[in-house]
């Protein structure tokens, strides 16, 4: 459903003064008028999906502040009386139609685009009007709880179902309500499955399989029903009386040694693009434009569901309205988002990406004999959003160090996906996690795309690997190891999975720079544990989300390749996305590198994820290797609530005794 919290956009302060800054609220009402003067739109057109369309890298590397700019939009054009597809480039700037192209989603592989928020609506008003649904919550004796109901419009995937597939097709699974702010996500109608047909706008097909009760028990989470709250934890207050020490220049950021610039659309979220250190590229663009979740379970209420989050229903137009205090703490710069409504037109998401500081602890600390200690305290640049979809909610979190580390984590909470069962009983796919409330297993396997650009464009990819050496000549005592350096050339070779039993990393190297020891500026791409996709490797989901298959995939670099499950993974059969783009096999050694890096979680509930799920944390490390002679973190300053530094010039934070902070 629509995000209560967007509004219609204010005017905006400036233009766009770079090519690759977002879109404005101007920009996407230019596009859909040019739309509509080259006769685009109908009564019955919709715009499922409109993105920026960026420029490729000659087109930057040509141009310089003050040049023109050539803006384009790419709009997906979906006919909702006929099912009709089109895909259309336009320049806002020459105010003319640049490419338009048919899409066909009746012919295989099929393929559908991103579902419309009215769709979620409808699709429930055709169930509550269906007499087949109507009959089977009369027949469990659900009659007078109809009108509350709550019927979900779920991505049904791809099983293969004649009257299913090349159809704009959506399921819905119905919860109840006891009152218009009830959860219904608490009461599940276990075995109730409705098939809806959103281009003829008829139910397909219905399934009513069983007669499991209703879990009667609350999911509320609000302040009133959950009673007082605690009064033991003390205020903690984050101030920065002379500022935060990052500067904001439209999208562009500079913060320390850091440079980026910060950019935001309706389907990846937050983009980063021109990451740099000391003006030295790191990334040249980076998103995580991607997520899958798989379910475990083999009943017919969800054996069908693998939801792609950004690919059928759109991380970023799906984005939150930021609080202070509430999501980010301390000085904060906020960005707000634009993205296009269901009929094109603009919609402003305030607060959509939220900036600033945060004390991380120690950053590096050394006590010496004779010389005392220092300290030194990490800081690091957050930048942030976060995006409800249905029952999930979503937080995606860049962080950059003082030391030239970058992190990636995603945060996952909200409430879990449940179905009813029997009080007691054991399902081997669903846990119990509150009376008669069933959650099945279930993966949350997001991909992150990183056009990594260490020292230039010109890239090479290696995977370091730890390595025991026998005992005997090479290691007479036994305790000798080192490590391996396998060169990964090409496309093929670099579909990899992870390995902690031998520390595994993956190195990318420049191909022409080196450091004063003469060895190639690098950085480490370091995954945490993450389980691949748990679904058989024949099955529907492994097709669809083949990504999900190898914790890192690399490509030649190419403007168009920019979803890991293909552009339109809706009731796709599968084979889009990262198996079509390395299907060339093409060279990756000393080229424009692109990494694929899938990480996540798998959940197996627990009754502490009930009623609101707390937080869950995946993510990955890039860390530089050699693309500094020294630690460059040596010039940061003692904290500012250090203790004063002895008159001999020892320490001032801990040249005597216990230290406050380095706690």
């Amino acid at each position: 459903m629509a995000n209560p919290e967007h509004g219609h956009p204010s005017p905006r302060e400036t233009a766009p003064r770079h090519p690759l800054d977002p879109l404005t609220p101007e920009e996407i009402a230019g596009a859909r008028q040019i739309l509509a003067d080259g006769g685009l739109l109908s009564d019955s057109t919709r715009v499922p999906m409109l993105l920026p369309h960026e420029p490729d890298k000659a087109e930057l590397r040509a141009w310089s502040p003050g040049d023109p700019l050539d803006r384009r939009v790419d709009v997906t054009l979906l006919d909702t009386a006929t099912g009709a597809v089109r895909e259309v480039v336009v320049s806002v700037t020459r105010e003319q139609i640049d490419e338009d192209r048919p899409h066909d989603p009746s012919t295989a592989p099929y393929g559908q685009p991103q579902y419309l928020f009215e769709e979620y609506d409808r699709a429930a008003a055709i169930v509550k009007a269906s007499p087949e649904w109507r009959a089977a919550m009369r027949r469990r004796g659900l009659e007078d709880r109809m009108e509350l109901a709550f019927c979900s419009p779920l991505a049904p995937g791809f099983v293969g179902r004649a009257n299913e597939v090349g159809r704009r097709v959506i399921r819905s699974l119905t919860f109840l309500r006891d009152s218009e702010d009830d959860i219904a996500w608490a009461h599940p109608v276990e075995g109730l499955i409705v098939h809806i047909d959103l281009i003829d706008n008829r139910v397909i097909g219905i399934e009513d399989e069983g007669d499991v009760p209703v879990p009667a028990g609350s999911g509320k989470y609000t302040p009133d029903a959950v009673g007082p709250a605690r009064t033991s934890l003390l205020p903690i207050e984050i101030t920065q009386p002379q500022g935060p020490s990052f500067a904001v220049d439209g999208s562009h950021v500079q913060w320390e040694n850091w440079t980026m610039r910060v950019d935001f659309n309706a389907r990846e979220g937050l983009v980063l693009h021109d990451v740099a250190f000391d003006g030295r590229p790191v990334l040249t663009r980076a998103s995580v434009p991607e997520m899958v979740v798989p379910y475990g379970d083999t009943s017919p209420t969800r054996f069908w569901i693998s939801y792609f989050d950004a690919g059928e229903y759109l991380l970023g137009k799906n984005a939150n309205h930021l609080e202070l205090g509430c999501d980010c703490l301390g000085v904060i710069h906020y960005f707000d988002g634009y993205v296009a409504d269901d009929h094109g037109q603009p919609v402003q998401i305030p607060n959509v990406v939220c900036m600033h500081e945060e004390d991380y602890g120690i950053l590096w600390k050394h006590t010496e004999p004779g010389v005392g200690a220092e300290v030194r305290r990490s800081r690091r640049l957050v930048v942030s959003y976060f995006s409800t979809i249905g029952n999930y909610d979503y937080g995606f979190y860049w962080y950059f160090y003082l030391d030239g580390s970058i992190q990636v984590e995603a945060k996952a909470t909200g409430i879990v996906f449940a179905g009813g069962g029997i009080p007691g009983s054991s399902n081997p796919h669903a846990p119990e996690i509150a009376p008669g409330v069933f959650a099945p297993v279930h993966q949350h396997l997001f991909c992150a795309r990183l056009d990594v650009a260490i020292d230039g464009e010109d890239n090479r990819l290696l995977e370091i690997d730890a390595r025991r050496i026998p005992m005997g000549e090479d290691n007479p005592f036994g305790n000798a190891f080192t490590w391996s350096e396998t060169p990964l050339r090409t496309e093929s070779e670099a579909q990899r999975e992870a390995d902690t039993s031998v520390a595994r990393v993956w190195e990318v190297r420049s191909a022409s720079h080196t450091n004063y020891i003469g060895k190639p500026t690098a950085y480490h791409l370091i995954p945490q544990p993450t389980a691949l996709l748990m679904a058989d490797p024949a099955s529907s989901v492994a097709a669809r989300a083949t990504f999900a298959t190898k914790h890192l995939w690399g490509t030649a670099y190419d403007r168009d390749e920019r979803w890991p499950g293909g552009r339109y993974p809706n009731g796709h059969q599968g084979g889009a996305g990262l198996p079509a783009y390395t299907a060339d096999d093409r060279s990756i050694d000393g080229e424009d590198l692109v990494l694929w890096h899938t990480f996540g979680l798998t959940h197996v509930p627990r009754p502490e994820d009930w009623p609101i799920m707390p937080v869950d944390y995946a993510g990955f490390w890039l860390k530089p290797y050699g693309f500094f002679d020294v630690n460059p973190a040596m010039d940061v300053p003692e904290s500012s609530q250090a203790h004063p530094r002895a008159a001999d010039g020892g320490s001032g934070c801990c040249g005597s005794g216990a230290c406050a902070c380095a706690h």
